[in-house]
């Protein structure tokens, strides 16, 4: 594939509960990338991690009766813009964009870098809805709340950091839902977001899903960013992960996902950014999470078997 990958780190940490996920980019980096995206044939660029600073130096909380609960949003717009910028940056320059997270809260930056100057849909891989706001959130995790911050949903709508301002709902597909709270149960029906749970995967099987997923995602835009949350796989298959819910897919049905995604990159060149987040060392065993995220992305990016 005649793609130059530039890979950008983005330890954050600070929409999670759990600590250790900001060391997320050194464990798949630590865990082959490199040679997982060689074996693409993509020309690799690791331009670093953003400077982030120590969720242990700031004061988490932030909450009221009038903008509701969300812990961190400062730093997390602070993180978000700059990453932005890199992802903007990078597509300007003619190469691919590789996030690594962090938690999910960096797929505001991801998003909105991607969707800058060009109309852009989204697949979210994860098994939560990430539609949360401030105001609904019940723990305040930033986390929770990406995909409402990407499209400017509520407390988010005038949000220019979190927003990604060429991204519409009727482009935007969850695939994979399995845990999801009940405001955001309504905000997501309320919406033009399509959301494919895992009852519709068990049912129908995971490649018409991303296959229909993607004509959605690609209707009358640019390209697409692709999301992929670790814990959309099954605890048994990704334990290094903050938020585990029992019952997500198997390793061949993720591989089956990404590699569906590639397919159509290769005939009608649609994907334009990545990030893959969540990956917590910390509560990871033997860096397998880590090393099946590198597995992932390499799918994704056109791996194959023959």
């Amino acid at each position: 594939m005649n793609r130059t990958v530039q890979i950008i780190g983005a330890p954050v940490d600070y929409g999670a509960n759990r600590r250790g996920v900001d060391m997320g980019p050194s464990a798949i980096r630590y865990a082959g990338l490199g040679d997982q995206l060689d074996s693409t044939g993509v020309e690799v660029v690791d331009a670093g991690d953003l400077l982030v600073p120590r969720a242990e130096e700031r004061d988490p909380e932030r909450e009221s009766p009038e903008e509701g609960k969300a812990k961190f949003l400062r730093e997390t717009a602070d993180a978000c813009a700059r990453l932005s910028d890199e992802v903007a940056a990078t597509i300007a320059d003619g190469a691919f964009p590789l996030v690594l997270g962090g938690d999910h809260s960096i797929a505001m930056g991801t998003l909105g870098g991607s969707a800058r100057d060009a109309d852009v849909g989204a697949v979210w891989f994860d098994a939560h809805g990430d539609f949360n706001t401030p105001r609904t959130s019940p723990s305040g995790n930033v986390h929770g709340m990406p995909l409402a911050g990407a499209l400017g949903v509520g407390d988010f709508a005038d949000t220019e950091w979190a927003n990604a301002p060429r991204l519409r709902e009727e482009n935007v597909v969850i695939v994979g839902l399995r845990s999801i709270d009940d405001d955001e149960r309504e905000a997501i029906r309320d919406s033009e977001v399509t959301a494919y749970t895992m009852s519709d995967i068990d049912e129908r099987g995971i490649t018409p899903i991303v296959e229909e997923a993607l004509d959605v995602a690609t209707a009358g835009v640019d390209g697409i960013h692709v999301s992929l949350d670790l814990d959309w796989l099954d605890p048994n298959e990704a334990p290094g992960v903050g938020t585990p819910v029992r019952g997500g897919v198997t390793y061949r049905e993720a591989h089956s996902a990404l590699e569906t995604v590639a397919r159509r990159d290769e005939r009608e060149g649609v994907l334009r950014s990545l990030d893959v987040v969540e990956v917590n060392p910390i509560l990871d065993e033997h860096n397998e999470t880590a090393e099946l995220a590198t597995e992932l992305a390499a799918s994704a990016l056109g791996k194959r078997i023959l």
